[in-house]
Parts: structure tokens; C-alpha cells; sequence
């Protein structure tokens, strides 16, 4: 019974918390009202259960300027990230595979800091009021008069998702999987990054604060590992239950599916899969070495 009453205390400690937090929530949602504009305004009529989310976009491929400003954002982290590479890792003294994997380092926790991490801000403080009668359970932090996402927002950082919400609603909303994945993806996937960028630095300059370099290489290849996969088994995540439900919140239009869907996410599959396949070599030729030590001390008797 003592357990029992335990356990009982704990999930009502338990619920007073997640009450809390989930006001908290509303009360910054509040403070960062942002208005909804009269494009997006009749999507608020039309939502669908679970997610709160738009309708799939059913706009033919057009070049307007929300999609210009969004190729420009994306182009201005390629170029800040290569500038940044050949500033601190010269090609002419550093190994081009250390320069690589840097690069796509930096780029990784550019992307989730900056790009996802403003979808994950619009997804808790971006919303439209709607009828409770217009919505379906279950319904995103428990509000049945709001609906969250990008599309709702008129902010200048919403824009680059509601261009790719034009493939993939999902992202234009608030998706309970979508948003789960991303918040791992910004505060563990991010951060990993940035910390492998500084593992790179000081064992391609040989120079370590703390501890010796061999160390910082061995946790350099270590969080490389984990990370790549991780980034593999969160795409499969992020695609898997839209394809085993059908797609519904796909698009048709043949633009939107071979760049914003197929090309961009095939980037963090082949890259990931790339930086496996040097993290496998690197495994490989510490393990042999090691055994050629070891049969070395034996025949020696050392």
C-alpha cells in the first residue's frame, strides 16, 4: 500500500508540473502573439486532427520572394560556414577529411540552431484563436482554441517554413512527431555538432585545453558516431509515419518533392553516411594498430 501511495503522490506531483509548465507555455504564447496573415487565414478553417495542422498545399510552382528569401538564408549559412572552415582550418596546413567533416559540422548545428530552432519557437509561440467546435482531439498542449505552426505567424523567421510546408504541411503546423524529433534534434543534435566543430579544431591544430589530444580524438569519433546515426534514425522518424498513413500531408507539385523533400533530406542520409564510413575507417585503424602493439609486447615479452 505504502508503494501504491507512492506512486499515487508521484503522478499527482507529476501532473501539477506538467500544469504548470504547460501555462507557462500559454503565458509566453501570449507575449509573442503574432497576427496571421489574410493568405493563411482561411487555413485556420480547415484543420485536421492530432497535429492542428494546414491543409496540403495544393499551390502550383511559382518563384515568389518568400521563396528567393528562403534559398538566400540558406545559401548565407553555406558561405558563412565554408568562410569560418578556411579561417580556422586553412586547406594548405589542414587534413582535407578534418576541413570535411568541420564543415559539415558547422553546417549541421547551423541548421538546427537557427532553421529548426525557429520552427520548434513558432511551433510553441506562433498561433491563430479559432472555435473549440473547429478542432479535433488530440489537440497540441491541450489547447482547443488555438492552433499552432509557422503558418500562423506573419514573423520574417516563419517564412522559410511556410515555403516548405508547401511540400510537407506538417512543418506549416504544429506535429506532435515532428516536434519531438526536432526538439532532441535542436538541444542534442545541435550542441553535438557545434562540440565536434571544437573537437575537430584542437586535434587538427593539435592543440587541447584539457586533456591530451588522443582523448579529444577518441571522443571526436565517438560523438561523430552517435551523432550520424542519430540524424539517419531521425529522418526515418520524421517520413516513416507519413508513409505507412499514406502521405497526406505531402504535395503533388514536382518542385516541392524533388527539392525541398527528396534533395534536402537526402543530404543529412548520403552526409551522415559518408561521416559513418570515416568514423568505420578511423575504428579500423586503431583496432589494427592496437594489434600489432599487442602481438609486438608478445613477441618482445614486453
Amino acid at each position: 500500500m505504502a508503494f501504491k501511495d507512492s506512486l499515487e503522490s508521484l503522478w499527482a506531483a507529476s501532473s501539477v508540473h506538467y500544469d504548470n509548465a504547460l501555462q507557462f507555455f500559454k503565458t509566453l504564447a501570449d507575449q509573442n502573439h503574432t497576427a496571421v496573415t489574410t493568405e493563411n487565414s482561411t487555413l485556420v478553417e480547415s484543420q485536421i486532427g492530432g497535429s492542428n495542422l494546414p491543409e496540403p498545399s495544393t499551390m502550383p510552382f511559382a518563384i515568389d520572394l518568400q521563396m528567393v528569401c528562403s534559398f538566400l538564408f540558406v545559401a548565407v549559412l553555406l558561405v558563412a560556414a565554408y568562410a569560418f572552415t578556411n579561417r580556422v582550418l586553412p586547406a594548405r596546413e589542414h587534413e582535407r577529411r578534418f576541413r570535411l567533416l568541420f564543415f559539415w559540422h558547422l553546417i549541421d548545428a547551423l541548421v538546427h540552431f537557427t532553421m529548426e530552432g525557429t520552427f520548434l519557437y513558432h511551433c510553441f509561440f506562433s498561433y491563430a484563436a479559432i472555435s473549440p467546435s473547429q478542432n479535433r482531439e488530440p489537440v497540441f498542449l491541450g489547447d482547443k482554441d488555438r492552433v499552432y505552426g509557422a503558418t500562423y505567424s506573419s514573423w520574417p523567421s516563419a517564412l522559410l517554413w511556410q515555403e516548405y510546408a508547401k511540400a510537407d504541411s506538417r512543418w506549416g503546423g504544429a506535429d506532435a512527431n515532428i516536434i519531438s524529433i526536432e526538439l532532441i534534434t535542436v538541444l542534442f543534435g545541435g550542441t553535438a555538432a557545434a562540440t565536434i566543430c571544437s573537437w575537430i579544431y584542437q586535434v587538427s591544430t593539435g592543440r587541447s585545453k584539457k586533456g591530451s589530444v588522443a582523448e579529444k580524438r577518441g571522443k571526436m569519433w565517438f560523438t561523430i558516431i552517435a551523432l550520424a546515426t542519430a540524424e539517419l534514425y531521425g529522418g526515418v522518424m520524421t517520413f516513416m509515419p507519413e508513409w505507412l498513413t499514406g502521405s497526406p500531408s505531402l504535395s503533388g507539385n514536382w518542385f516541392h518533392v524533388v527539392v525541398y523533400l527528396a534533395f534536402f533530406n537526402l543530404v543529412w542520409v548520403f552526409i551522415p553516411g559518408w561521416v559513418l564510413y570515416e568514423a568505420w575507417k578511423e575504428c579500423k585503424f586503431v583496432f589494427a594498430r592496437h594489434g600489432k602493439d599487442s602481438s609486438s609486447r608478445k613477441v618482445t615479452g614486453k
